[in-house]
């Protein structure tokens, strides 16, 4: 582990997994955060954009943000997905791409990747692609992607230089990052820094 890493990854990946394997089953169950078309709409989202994606595409969203208000993307591009989930911001991506783009989701929970895949079947998008993989180590090549985005993500990695570092990896030359995320202006003190419960609550 690295000296700017404070706790143990694999420990907080599977936390993580099995959290967001809770939302991917049951996305109407108790969260501590808010999910679905309810959630999309209080974010900002295009919701003529929402209303057209089948309810599958959406319950299962969890994002704190909305990374295509930074910037829209552009027909034609390709576009990575980090943290994809069950496909929500990668569905909004492909209309916005169109066939002559791209796009990538990447997550690490089976269920989430099993509903992803199954929806983008049910929805006939073969512009869209889901891959099992980790934001330190994306299943992507080298300068494939015109956009990267991410939304509330990257702060559930325990690396976030490696993210970085990975996002600079598969962007073009003049690619760009669009992502939200949660962020906290106060220090946070070492001993709740490394306790892994309080990095999913």
């Amino acid at each position: 582990m690295s000296d700017h890493v404070v706790v143990d990854a694999e420990l907080l990946r599977a936390e993580v997994r099995q959290k967001y394997k809770e939302v991917a089953v049951d996305p109407h169950g108790e969260f501590h955060f808010h999910t679905g078309r309810l959630l999309a709409a209080r974010l900002g989202y295009d919701q003529t954009v929402v209303g057209g994606l089948p309810d599958v595409a959406v319950e299962s969203f969890a994002g704190v943000a909305n990374p295509f208000s930074i910037a829209s993307v552009s027909a034609g591009e390709r576009v990575i997905d980090i943290g994809s989930g069950a496909g929500f911001d990668s569905f909004i991506a492909a209309g916005l791409v169109g066939p002559s783009g791209q796009v990538i989701g990447v997550d690490m929970t089976t269920e989430m990747l099993d509903k992803s895949r199954s929806t983008a079947e049910a929805l006939g998008v073969a512009h869209v692609e889901f891959r099992e993989g980790l934001a330190e180590q994306l299943p992507v090549e080298d300068g494939w992607a015109d956009v990267v985005i991410s939304n509330g993500v990257f702060n559930l990695c325990a690396d976030k230089q490696a993210v970085f570092e990975e996002v600079l990896r598969v962007l073009r030359p003049g690619g760009r990052l669009q992502f939200a995320d949660i962020a906290n202006g106060a220090e946070v003190p070492e001993e709740a820094v490394r306790d892994i419960d309080l990095w999913t609550a």
